[in-house]
């Protein structure tokens, strides 16, 4: 640090300031401080920044924060007593193998955990819940009552190490998962997803002013304007109007103005911030804002005047927007609309629907118009159209499962997507073209060595994969496009590519093909959209950007992104897991019955197989298949008996019988019927 001081000419009385920055760059991961003392600069000693994902058996992987790393392999004895979401640093030891060790843990991603208490050997110790930790926590202390065999809540109260497991503290005793909604609440106890806001943010958000004025807005309420979401939905962040002119359109995509009632570092802003995004899964939500603001102040209602931030965008007949503009604005919602009511009418030409809603027929044709042109320009320039079926689970009117189909995506969904895809890259390309600190949603090119990992199965659907690349992966998905293999290959794509994050740099959406995008439409359920629509704010205020503003945005927004990314991670993992376990719910009582499905993936422990009746998914071990010795071909990727020749790869049809659910795993397995 002397050093440091000297050569940049930091005086002694100054000391603490220089301390605090390098303080705070080595929180960052930027500089590396040694164990003597010494500073250096991480990308120059070989040092990589990123959350460390975790599997059960011990090793994981490290999702560098930097863009355009590839993912760093950690095996077991070099985690260094890592967690799975913890944030760490790790020193690259093969480029070639791509692996590494961690060297410091820079943040810990959990301070509670959820598992079975066990008894031996005089010890008491917590068997984790999650899959994705491999050691027991030790207990010490007042057990809180609880017995061998309870399930528990922990508090870490020291940390693994290499050489010693972690230690806690009951926190209380949790009721046996003995239906699907304490299974739900004991997933949401296992993320530390907060259910409630503090009182204090509670209380800031009643305060809020609910009066409306137009002042200095554009006014915006003589457009038609529409929401159209799902029936379920309650936050309505964005409403579109649409015009068509000579040589093409005007669209307006109206989003949810909730940077003005939520300002930086408020009370409501930190526990945003914090949140991240709102986690959604079936019958509930956990918000990211209070819902005085959600469902309410901030949301899109019919027929009520709302503080909105508006892009207008001019777009020719070949797709092209010529012309954008931004503006604070007020509208008013003439209609809230469903998906399936917009798709009725545009796609099946419902007669009743289309005779309700006859005043906004005009307007929703040429909102039908228009997603068309932008579609077939965005699928041109080369973005990636996947669309993957989601299952919807139908709950009874106790929150059980009762059933569970395919999600339903029809034109309006997608219609709807096109224009926000719009909207995110007009603000992304305006901001981006003024060089003002902000924040990009960035999705990277494939990483090379996953790409190869796909020939084997490519090459078993007979699909040519010589040089395959990033140019050869769209052609590849150009030549599964309607085939009955499609859905499955889609996946295996998709599961390729990189995770799409936040970032300060804008490296470009592989995904989208889009050279400049951003997250700006959903500022109710996203803090990135909340933080975009600040800086556009700022930039349209007349006065442009303050320096203070500048110096803000430039030491906030690089841990925003970081955070946000890993919010967002950790309500994808939650709702996964939480549809998991609806799943092996619904089927407890189906045991012994029979059904015909697909095979969707094939790996030497067996098959993962999709059921056609109900969309579940499970899994049919190699020691089940007991007509034959099956081995693995890897060559072709499949499985094949020794005696009888049969085999088993991706899309074969398949009849299974349900042999057992595993409620605590959240697993379903299979036997092969007849």
């Amino acid at each position: 640090m002397k050093e440091i001081g000297k050569n940049l000419k930091i005086f002694s009385g100054r000391s603490g300031s220089l301390r605090r920055v390098l303080k705070s760059l080595t929180s960052a991961g930027i500089i590396y401080r040694t164990r003597n003392g010494l500073y250096g600069i991480a990308d120059r000693m070989n040092l990589i920044t990123g959350e460390f994902q975790g599997h059960r058996d011990g090793y994981g992987f490290i999702l560098p924060e930097k863009t355009g790393e590839a993912d760093l392999f950690i095996p077991r004895r070099k985690t260094m007593g890592a967690m799975s979401g913890d944030r760490v640093i790790a020193r690259v030891e093969s480029l070639k193998k791509r692996d590494g060790a961690i060297i410091k843990i820079l943040d810990r991603a959990r301070t509670r955990i959820i598992g079975k208490l066990c008894h031996e050997k005089g010890s008491f110790f917590v068997e984790p819940k999650g899959k994705n930790l491999p050691f027991d926590v030790l207990v010490s202390g007042n057990r809180k009552g609880a017995k061998s065999g309870n399930l528990v809540l922990v508090e870490l109260t020291s940390y693994p190490t290499p050489t010693r497991p972690p230690e806690g503290r009951v926190l209380k005793v949790l009721p046996d998962a003995d239906n699907p909604g304490v299974e739900i609440e004991l997933i949401i106890e296992e993320h530390s997803l907060p259910r409630k806001f503090p009182a204090a943010v509670t209380k800031e958000a009643k305060g809020l002013t609910r009066g409306i004025r137009v002042g200095s807005r554009v006014d915006c309420r003589g457009l038609t304007t529409v929401t159209i979401d799902g029936e379920d939905a309650k936050d309505f962040d964005d409403a579109i109007s649409i015009k068509k002119i000579k040589g093409g359109f005007i669209l307006y995509v109206h989003i949810a103005d909730v940077s003005h009632y939520v300002t930086w570092d408020s009370g409501i802003d930190r526990e945003a911030r914090q949140r991240g995004t709102s986690v959604y899964f079936p019958g509930q939500v956990i918000p990211m804002l209070p819902e005085t603001l959600s469902n309410n102040l901030c949301s899109l209602l019919p027929r009520t005047d709302r503080y909105a931030f508006t892009v207008e965008m001019h777009v020719s007949t070949a797709g092209k927007v010529m012309k954008k503009e931004f503006y604070p604005s007020v509208i008013n919602s003439n209609e809230r609309l469903t998906y399936t009511a917009v798709g009725k009418m545009l796609a099946d030409h419902d007669h009743v629907e289309r005779k309700r809603y006859d005043t906004l027929m005009g307007d929703l044709e040429t909102m039908g118009e228009l997603y068309a042109i932008l579609k077939r320009s965005r699928v041109k320039r080369g973005s990636l159209d996947f669309d993957l079926p989601e299952p919807y689970i139908l709950l009874d009117l106790r929150g059980s499962p009762e059933g569970i189909i395919k999600a339903e995506r029809n034109v309006s969904h997608m219609m709807i997507e096109e224009f926000m895809i719009a909207a995110n890259e007009a603000v992304s390309s305006y901001i981006e073209g003024l060089d003002v600190p902000t924040l990009y949603r960035i999705h990277e090119a494939p990483d090379m060595a996953k790409l190869d990992e796909l020939r084997p199965i490519l090459k078993s659907f007979g699909l040519e994969c010589r040089g395959l690349g990033v140019g050869a992966f769209r052609s590849i998905l150009k030549k599964i496009k309607g085939k009955t293999e499609s859905p499955l290959l889609n996946i295996l794509m998709l599961r390729s590519l990189k995770q799409a994050k936040y970032s300060t740099k804008n490296t470009g959406h592989f995904g989208l093909a889009s050279e400049s995008y951003t997250h700006f439409t959903s500022p109710i359920r996203r803090y990135p959209d909340l933080v975009v629509h600040r800086v556009l704010k700022d930039l349209l205020s007349g006065k442009g950007m303050t320096a203070k503003n500048r110096r803000t945005l430039e030491s906030s927004l690089p841990e925003i992104a970081v955070h946000s990314s890993a919010t967002e991670r950790t309500a994808d993992e939650a709702e996964r897991e939480i549809v998991r376990a609806l799943r092996t719910w619904f089927m407890k009582d189906k045991v012994g019955n029979v059904y015909d499905g697909f095979v969707t993936s094939v790996n030497p422990r067996g098959l993962r197989v999709q059921l056609k009746e109900i969309f579940v998914e499970g899994f049919l071990r190699v020691s089940s298949m007991a007509d034959d010795y099956y081995s693995f071909d890897e060559e072709r990727f499949r499985l094949i008996g020794r005696r009888r020749k049969k085999s088993f790869t991706m899309g074969d049809e398949i009849s299974v019988r349900v042999e057992s659910v595993d409620v605590e795993e959240r697993e379903v397995l299979f036997g092969i019927a007849g």
